[in-house]
């Protein structure tokens, strides 16, 4: 990634090259979060049906979702900027740094989301692009504008559209709202307080200083540490729920146990110990967690099937 040392004038000996503006707008995407969010629209787009789906809804839907996502994530990058640009984790995105400008995002993610909207409505279903757009706006401009600097409680009102997106890929297939779906939704909507506020312990300080009323800056970091447990333990509780619904079998059921287990274990250490890498700890095996705990719900439905 190129710093803003590295940013010479245009057409200068120092400009970019094509290959270096393509990685600027790609990081507009946040390619990793939409990574994970486009994986777990890919498994509600797979459990939605006993075999495979219909291929069109499986490449059209998470093709259209992936788009959506990456254009709220570039609106959130230019309604950020300045708060970016005070925090030591953003200071070096595009934006910050002068790399791009809020010009050239703002047309990019109309690029993102007209396409996105185009491919879901006239080539997948008008429900799935109805609450694709609906879960753009609720990241993009609802929590970013006004959740994110009104409440500390930002992330859980703000994590209904980051929870979406299984919802999103079943009703590509099914053009239904499913409440298998509405679990799956409901696994990250409750997994994502102690994935951000984890995150939030860390980078305190820097929200502090943005003016950004994080849970660990308005209640305090032993605050915020009890309510990831406590969180945990409700995510503990609701990943139980695919198995006791027999959404899955043993399987899903083995895998979530040695999950919970690990998230036990790093939230009840954050809670009763004050190591600084213990939070990013945190964070970063949430990560891992939503993904293993998904891949398991998704091995465990085609081993069904086949036992079936």
């Amino acid at each position: 990634m190129a710093t803003t040392s590295e940013i010479a004038s245009p057409g200068g000996a120092g400009a970019p090259g094509a290959t270096a503006i393509w990685r600027r707008y790609l990081e507009l995407t946040k390619p990793k979060v939409v990574a994970l969010i486009t994986f777990t629209a890919v498994v509600g787009t797979l459990l939605s049906s006993p075999g495979l789906p219909p291929l069109d809804a499986l490449i059209w839907g998470n093709l259209g979702i992936a788009l959506a996502s990456g254009c709220a994530a570039t609106i959130n990058h230019v309604l950020d900027r300045r708060i970016d640009e005070q925090m030591s984790r953003t200071r070096a995105r595009p934006l910050p740094t002068g790399q791009l400008n809020e010009r050239q995002a703002l047309v990019f993610a109309a690029v993102l989301g007209m396409t996105a909207m185009a491919i879901l409505s006239f080539l997948v279903n008008l429900l799935t692009a109805a609450l694709t757009f609906l879960s753009l706006i609720g990241y993009a401009v609802v929590y970013t504008v006004w959740l994110k600097r009104a409440t500390s409680q930002n992330i859980v009102i703000g994590g209904a559209a980051g929870a979406a997106p299984p919802v999103l890929g079943w009703a590509a297939v099914t053009n239904t709202i499913d409440p298998n779906a509405l679990l799956l939704f409901l696994i990250i909507f409750v997994w994502t307080p102690p994935h951000f506020w984890a995150l939030a312990i860390a980078r305190r300080d820097e929200y502090a200083r943005a003016g950004i009323p994080m849970l660990p800056v308005t209640h305090g970091v032993e605050h915020t540490r009890l309510h990831v447990l406590l969180y945990t333990v409700l995510l503990v509780i609701v990943t139980l729920m695919p198995f006791l619904t027999r959404m899955s079998g043993l399987l899903y059921l083995v895998v979530a146990l040695g999950l919970n287990a690990g998230f036990l274990y790093y939230a009840f250490a954050l809670k009763i110990t004050a190591r600084q890498e213990l939070p990013m700890r945190v964070f970063k095996f949430s990560v891992s967690y939503l993904m293993w705990l998904f891949a398991a719900l998704l091995a465990d439905h085609y081993l069904m099937t086949q036992v079936g």
